[in-house]
């Protein structure tokens, strides 16, 4: 196979921050929408309990499947047709999965008004079915991620999030009084879009790419037919179906068992480890959905505070940990010692692992800092004078930005943890994920009855330093024997952090001068200071730059026949 995954794992990572960039701008618009004209009550209902009930199925649904699928490429014995199997599996699992669920959230959790309660029992079905349709699609969706075409993941993405908002915006502006059956219409409408999307491409692709195989017979240089047929189809001999009906389960030509042993095996491991990690993930949500501790009115407003405490996790942490994933479980193999692997491979590896931290730990303080002199100014923009009234939306958002601090190394690390873990060793970090999440739900609930929304925002920390904890000590211990430790050379260095504690006190004097006096000064501060601390950390990781132009060039040089090909 000759494409290069690390390139690949960078050119996810730009489309996919520009992807969630868009997305979250057109989720902020709509939120923004809602909250100056339907109300908080309806968009609490929506933003947090039925697209709580939206993740909790995918999550459990696909997670745990897609993730052991993903490293089980090291594995030779295990075969597409295995694979193709295993990933319709979830369709099964989803639709077992909404039948207690549903009941859940339409008898156990805390009840919604009288007024809204037909459109939110319609809201949780469509949810529900949109989930199981959506499953569909995760065998082509799969081939996508493994085959690295990077550019039909963004733009299926983006065009789902479009078709998604014009419906839910269209049906509102007709009728606001029926703002979640317009949700739940919507839900369903971008599922089908996924699936008919992603479909689609490789109904067209595949006729093509036999093709572009029958004619590769007939010249001695691939190069010859680039003209022609473009890049796609090249460094694509182990692509391995002939029809996409192949991607369907059970059609594709398969000589061993219809599932894997060693995959299974993988999938329950992480399928318990899942549901742990959703309990982390969605937990403040799961406390105020079981536990009448906010109206649904507050629960709006910390989702509004979290959803923009959150950006730099949606913009930039998620991205880069999901190609930083997906990159560490194509390199290193998890069932080896880093000693019997390639030298060159694990060196790459700890390199991209130091580079990587360094760079979204410097985001996250970045962030830190300025969100203690903006954070009044942003939701004052965003929601204007009645939503900031009496303080708690600026007090969450300068809270929830130390916890981007600890969000930044979080990701990357486990992300590394769990790309190169073994069952064995997948399953002892489980008992600690449910003493995390057990902890983490009792600090939730008494940390909340202290100190309001706040306690959700400190549980969330102590709950993050437990597991940046423990997958500190599990890379250091991995790289150990090599004599590496890439976690060295991942802090910030002394010239960035400097320039940002400056930065910090000069927007503090900004914000009390220019309070009430000119929001334009005070943003103008913050531009000046922020592009300082930029100029400042790209000064001081010049290497690391020279690094990322250089990957840069080698994609774009791919025209030359030397150059491996990214589809």
């Amino acid at each position: 196979m000759g494409r290069n995954v690390l390139v690949s794992s960078l050119q996810n990572a730009s489309f996919s921050i520009v992807f969630q960039i868009i997305c979250r701008c057109i989720t902020f618009a709509i939120n923004a929408f809602i909250v100056r004209n339907v109300g908080r009550e309806v968009l609490g209902i929506t933003n947090v309990r039925l697209l709580l009930l939206e993740s909790t199925l995918l999550f459990l649904s696909k997670e745990a499947i897609i993730r052991s699928a993903l490293s089980s490429r090291h594995n030779k014995q295990c075969s597409w047709a295995q694979l193709i199997n295993q990933l319709w599996i979830t369709v099964p699992v989803c639709f077992a999965l909404t039948l207690p669920c549903l009941y859940i959230w339409l008898n156990w959790l805390s009840a919604v008004d009288a007024i809204y309660g037909e459109q939110y029992r319609f809201g949780c079905f469509a949810i529900a079915f949109s989930c199981i349709i959506e499953m569909t699609a995760e065998a082509p969706i799969f081939v996508g991620q493994v085959f690295c075409f990077v550019k039909l993941k963004v733009i299926l993405d983006t065009g789902h999030i479009f078709i998604r908002s014009f419906i839910f915006i269209l049906i509102v502006l007709m009728n606001k009084d029926i703002t979640i059956y317009a949700f739940g219409i919507a839900q369903i409408t971008s599922a089908c879009t996924i699936i008919v999307g992603n479909y689609a491409f490789y109904y067209f692709y595949i006729p093509k790419l036999l093709q572009y195989r029958k004619d590769l017979k007939k010249v001695d240089d691939k190069y010859v037919l680039r003209d022609q047929y473009g890049q796609h189809f090249e460094n694509m001999d182990d692509f391995p179906f002939v029809s996409i009906k192949q991607m369907l389960p059970g059609v594709l030509p398969n000589p061993n068992s219809m599932f894997n042993s060693d995959l299974q095996t993988l999938v329950l491991s992480f399928a318990k480890q899942g549901v742990l990690k959703q309990v982390l993930t969605e937990g403040e949500k799961y406390v105020m959905s079981v536990s009448p501790v906010l109206t649904f009115s507050e629960q709006a407003t910390y989702d509004v505070v979290n959803n923009m405490g959150s950006l730099a996790a949606r913009f930039i942490f998620r991205p880069i940990e999901d190609s930083s994933y997906f990159y560490f479980t194509q390199t290193i193999a998890r069932d080896s010692a880093l000693a019997e692997q390639k030298r060159e491979m694990v060196q790459e590896a700890s390199d991209v692992l130091a580079y990587v931290m360094k760079t979204v730990t410097s985001i996250g303080l970045l962030a830190f800092v300025f969100a203690q002199s903006y954070s009044g100014t942003v939701l004052l923009l965003y929601g204007g004078a009645d939503f900031v009234e009496g303080g708690l939306p600026e007090q969450l958002l300068r809270w929830h930005s130390l916890a981007i601090v600890l969000l930044a190394p979080n990701g990357i690390t486990e992300g590394y943890m769990f790309a190169t873990n073994t069952s064995k060793q997948i399953d002892t970090y489980n008992y600690y994920m449910a003493f995390f999440s057990v902890t983490f739900l009792l600090l939730s609930y008494q940390l909340t009855n202290w100190f309001g929304p706040v306690g959700f925002i400190l549980a969330n920390c102590c709950n993050m330093s437990f597991r940046i904890s423990y997958s500190v000590f599990y890379i250091t211990k991995h790289f150990r024997s090599i004599g590496m430790n890439p976690l060295q050379k991942s802090l910030p260095g002394p010239m960035y952090l400097s320039v940002l504690i400056v930065s910090g006190i000069v927007c503090k004097v900004s914000e009390a001068y220019f309070s009430g006096r000119s929001i334009v000064c005070h943003l103008l501060v913050g531009v000046l200071c922020t592009g300082l601390s930029v100029g400042t950390w790209s000064f001081e990781n010049r290497d690391l730059l020279r690094t990322g132009l250089a990957r840069y060039r080698t994609r774009k040089q791919s025209l030359t026949p030397s150059e491996t090909h990214v589809n």
